[in-house]
């Protein structure tokens, strides 16, 4: 396949010839005669690249300058401001079976339906094709990944989150063992968020290591290397006998002690992940995702997927996440989504300060008693508003960051939001009774899921991005384990539990002993 001459010009053109890679040709191929953009722009590793998606998103209005020096924000429309389960489906061949908790549809019937939607969905807009490696580069850990999307906010979010990949392409070598992404957000309203957000889609196809996503701009919907990827390589992972988790990875470093103890914890969103990792005194690796592998000397080791965190901003202030709010509130490169903006500066609930009564959020321009169609009242900024940050950025950025062998791992930390069952912390007895811990994790959902919140179970805090059947899964677990000479201990920890008047334990103690579980 060749790509049309009058949407790609020579020199994005020889982007792409360099990589000699006939199959990252074909998909660009494919896509640009599917969707029909005006033009296709190629983003390689170069300065030049990343500024010219920098002011194309500004251009396009996706994102706007805010009075702080690298700082932007971004706005997803009112019904774009999560993971929208209910469309997320994964496509599965006619005769196969998963279970019951994944969504799924046939694989014929889904690919019909993508190709359909997406048919001169990129009309008269530009085709930005970036490339990114998900793991640390040039390691064992590292996975290839072709971003395809209509939006600039997307490329310019993925850079900050994850490592640029064009040279992982080269070192293929022309071989096809990478993932790819094709997004659209579809057309636009004025304000630029996705008209047709109610008929978003999200597919992935497992047969053909890619994910299609339309109508959304939500992070979570639109960027493919999220949580679009982790449901690919959660697949890979069981063909391969390593884990794909939903899990941060940190450095403990104990009081007058040279020495660093490496955990890796799955929380479900909003349920203290990123917190858990920040812990002051301690380093971060990541917050989100992890690949486990088994080391030379029998041990696990861990890697970030990311080298950025897209967190939720709710709570954040000066004296519950000091090291994440001195980031947030001076110069450097910085996403604000669906925050409130008044005078240039951006505000979020629970910052620690008084919130203006009006300025402009997700919703366009906003008063204090505003309501939505239903009659209810909108928040000045959304309770799944996010930051999207560098991790290098931080001040307890783990030195191991980037190391291409992983870090070991001695510990995994399993923990939801169960306000009158778990125990705040449970030691496992053993590899096996670990994996039950995790298996049997329940938690409520939050803002981060579109819905009405419910207490659901969660294994592994991994649930909402399960390809494989649930046993199979957990299968794959216990042999990891096995095979491992040196096993990590595994705890399972819950920071909301209530007593019978429905308040927070730690209401009850001082919290010197022992800290809000809100928080931590």
């Amino acid at each position: 396949m060749n790509i049309p001459s009058e949407l790609i010009n020579d020199e994005n053109l020889n982007k792409l010839l360099a990589l000699n890679n006939s199959h990252v040709i074909e998909i660009v191929s494919r896509y640009a005669d599917l969707c029909r953009p005006a033009k296709i722009t190629v983003i390689t590793e170069s300065p030049e690249d990343a500024a010219y998606v920098r002011a194309k998103s500004l251009e396009n209005g996706e994102e706007t300058a805010l009075a702080m020096a690298g700082h932007t924000y971004h706005f997803d429309g009112m019904a774009d401001q999560g993971r929208d389960k209910a469309v997320t489906k994964v496509l599965i061949p006619a005769g196969a079976k998963m279970s019951r908790a994944i969504n799924s549809m046939d694989r014929d019937e889904g690919l019909k339906e993508m190709d359909e939607k997406l048919a001169r969905i990129m009309a008269g807009k530009e085709m930005f094709v970036a490339f990114f490696s998900l793991g640390p580069t040039n390691s064992r850990f590292s996975i290839a990944a072709l971003q395809l999307t209509d939006s600039a906010y997307v490329v310019h979010a993925e850079s900050l989150l994850y490592r640029q990949g064009y040279a992982e392409f080269r070192w293929l070598e022309g071989f096809n063992n990478f993932f790819h992404f094709i997004h659209s957000a579809g057309e636009l309203n004025e304000n630029r968020t996705s008209k047709n957000a109610g008929d978003k889609r999200i597919y992935i196809d497992l047969e053909g290591n890619r994910v299609f996503s339309v109508n959304t701009q939500y992070a979570g919907n639109s960027l493919g290397l999220k949580k679009l990827a982790l449901r690919l390589a959660i697949k890979k992972s069981h063909d391969e006998d390593w884990l794909c988790e939903h899990m941060f990875v940190m450095g403990a470093k104990p009081e007058g002690k040279n020495r660093t103890t490496y955990f890796t914890g799955a929380f479900p969103s909003a349920c203290g992940k990123t917190s858990t990792a920040m812990i002051p005194g301690q380093t971060i690796i990541g917050d989100d995702i992890a690949y486990l592998k088994i080391g030379a000397d029998g041990r696990a080791y861990a890697a970030n997927v990311e080298q950025g965190i897209f967190g939720i901003i709710e709570d954040v202030n000066p004296i519950d996440d000091p090291l994440i709010y001195r980031t947030l509130t001076s110069p450097r490169e910085v996403i604000f989504s669906n925050v409130l903006i008044r005078n240039d500066k951006p505000y979020w609930l629970g910052m620690g300060e008084e919130l203006p009564k009006e300025g402009l959020n997700f919703s366009g321009e906003w008063r204090e008693g505003k309501t939505d169609e239903a009659g209810n009242e909108i928040k000045p900024a959304h309770k799944n508003a996010r930051y999207t940050i560098r991790i290098g950025e931080l001040e307890n950025a783990d030195p191991n960051l980037d190391n291409p062998e992983g870090v070991p791992v001695d510990g995994i930390i399993y923990g939801g939001r169960d306000y009158d069952v778990s125990p705040p912390v449970v030691e496992s007895l053993s590899w096996p009774h670990g994996v039950f811990m995790g298996a049997i994790l329940e938690s409520e959902t939050t803002a981060a899921i579109l819905g009405k919140p419910e207490k659901v179970h969660n294994p592994m805090a991994n649930i909402d991005f399960m390809v494989v059947p649930l046993g199979t899964y957990l299968k794959n677990h216990l042999k990891f384990g096995s095979d491992l000479d040196r096993q990590p201990k595994i705890f399972a920890t819950n920071y909301f539990l209530k007593d019978a008047d429905g308040k927070f334990l730690n209401q009850k103690v001082d919290k010197k002993v022992w800290p809000d579980p809100r928080r931590v």
